[in-house]
């Protein structure tokens, strides 16, 4: 089918809502032309590494000797970073997912730091005559970072090409739905038969996401749906011994973060006797440099220094059941009244953020929210 036979005026999602009383779920069908898939970006050879950091790190003064440091991580694995193949290969395999079930939907990729460019892939996306579009952003989880700011990002690469040159919608957060925790206790199991079967029992599930500043936290559901999903996950994978942890934090070591830090979790389970460990990157959807460094480098170096035997679960990657929930999700978008499949007591995540979701953690929207709120 095409899906524009399905085409009603958008509620222009990307904005989030435009009054604090607006509803949270679209239920009308929704026709569409196109998918934009956008993530973070990563560099792609030795000389994108630090004009990729500079993007990530502009407007906040972060030292030239801290961007060498990060640029190191990077260069280990020869300045590139896996994440926008593994993006390609995504891309590739809901494609074919979506031709096999009769959906018609041309899909482009941008990203938020490094090419290809989310301004550029706009540009693209209206010169190829897109006008209703949806946005499937990389994050299972709600933040600033993680959803928030790529809203932002489709903002502005609309203000750069025409603001009424394309309607987006934005497809909703998804870390409670059965296609990404589903495959996710997948990946722990496999872990999990690493181990000899008689030490299965005591195996302690470390699950691991990006930590972010606590004043960002405090803005947004980011903690609660990281609990909830790590509980889904290991209810699913019969591992009923877990916690959380973070990793990956940066800025300054006087602005609070999430604890604990992966390393001094590992320390704890150790001082506790328990010494067999899985870590399972829930926070994140592929195998990408904070999981290759991070993980497979800097916690598995900790790991065998104090003697733990660590075995690091996958990501959802392009398992079929996560390719198969993000058509779902789209179709629910193409559909009146959907069904809103979701894992838990806390229901699906809304369709359209409320105006003062994912604040940045100053305690109000940041300038491209709030400029549209205030236009409308």
């Amino acid at each position: 089918m095409r899906t524009t036979e399905l085409m009603s005026e958008a509620p222009m999602s990307v904005y989030g809502a435009q009054h604090l009383n607006a509803p949270r779920f679209d239920d009308e069908a929704r026709g569409y032309d196109a998918l934009l898939l956008l993530s973070f970006g990563g560099p792609e050879g030795q000389d994108e590494v630090i004009p990729f950091l500079e993007n990530v790190t502009r407007g906040r003064n972060i030292p030239r000797e801290r961007l060498e440091e990060v640029a190191e991580h990077y260069r280990h694995f020869g300045g590139v970073s896996p994440i926008n193949d593994q993006n390609r290969a995504l891309i590739e395999a809901l494609d074919v997912d979506l031709r096999g079930h009769g959906i018609t939907l041309p899909i482009y990729f941008g990203n938020r730091n490094w090419h290809p460019l989310v301004t550029d892939t706009v540009r693209q996306m209206r010169d190829d005559g897109v006008r209703q579009a949806l946005v499937f952003v990389t994050s299972a989880f709600s933040s600033f970072s993680g959803c928030r700011q790529y809203r932002e990002d489709v903002i502005r690469a609309l203000e750069a090409n025409g603001e009424d040159a394309i309607a987006f919608d934005k497809i909703r957060v998804f870390y409670n739905h059965p296609g990404f925790v589903e495959p996710m206790a997948d990946r722990v199991r496999e872990a999990l038969v690493s181990f000899p079967e008689e030490r299965r029992v005591g195996v302690e599930v470390v699950f691991t996401a990006h930590s972010i500043p606590l004043a960002m936290a405090r803005g947004c559901a980011y903690e609660t749906q990281l609990r909830e999903a790590c509980r889904l996950v290991a209810e699913a994978a019969g591992t009923p011994r877990f916690r959380l942890a973070y990793q990956s934090r940066s800025g300054s070591p006087r602005v609070p973060w999430l604890e604990p830090d992966i390393l001094d979790e590992l320390e704890a389970l150790h001082a506790e006797g328990r010494d067999d460990v899985i870590v399972a990157p829930i926070g994140f959807i592929s195998d990408h440099m904070e999981v290759l460094f991070d993980l497979d480098e800097e916690a598995t170096h900790r790991a065998r220094g104090l003697g733990m035997t660590l075995a690091r679960a996958g990501t959802v990657g392009t398992a079929p059941e996560f390719v198969a929930m993000i058509r779902e999700l789209i179709v629910e978008r193409m559909s009146a009244d959907p069904e809103r499949r979701a894992l838990g007591t806390r229901g699906p995540n809304h369709d359209i953020c409320p105006v003062n979701c994912c604040l940045r953690g100053e305690g109000r929207p940041s300038p491209a929210v709030a400029a549209a709120v205030a236009a409308s």
